[in-house]
């Protein structure tokens, strides 16, 4: 069984293209998920996940989500190589989303959207520290 279930913060907004075969939409994102534990003396940890969208779930995701929003991610984990034009041989692990949902209200979204790019920037941090906001108690 190859299930994921992940809830996270966009790092970016999503970043949509489309296939050169049959021109299928497809999104791109990427999700700050915390670690579960905290190390005493430690700041969180959080796992920068590569989510791939594709056709109507991408057309929504590219549409409604933005950069800081909190998501949840039903998919499966796929791994891909390819060679560049060098003969070099790349390698990514990434999870196809196959449901996607909205994890805080918008008044949430909004104000976490501003903490996170007053924290972040406009880049991916190299040891990322990322806290999430009040919703850490939620049931699910």
């Amino acid at each position: 069984m190859n299930k994921v279930i992940l809830m996270g913060r966009l790092t970016r907004d999503p970043e949509v293209r489309y296939t050169q075969t049959n021109n299928t939409l497809v999104a791109s994102f990427s999700l700050a998920v915390n670690r579960r534990f905290v190390r005493q003396g430690e700041e969180r940890q959080a796992d920068f996940i590569n989510i791939v969208a594709w056709s109507k779930l991408g057309e929504f995701c590219s549409k409604y989500f933005k950069k800081g929003q909190q998501v949840g991610i039903i998919g499966r984990i796929q791994t891909r190589t390819w060679d560049d034009d060098q003969g070099q041989k790349h390698y990514i692990t990434e999870v196809v989303a196959e449901e996607a949902y909205f994890a805080e209200g918008k008044r949430d979204t909004e104000n976490s959207a501003a903490n996170f790019e007053n924290t972040f920037g406009n880049s991916m941090p190299s040891n990322p520290e990322f806290e999430m906001s009040s919703n850490d108690d939620l049931p699910f």
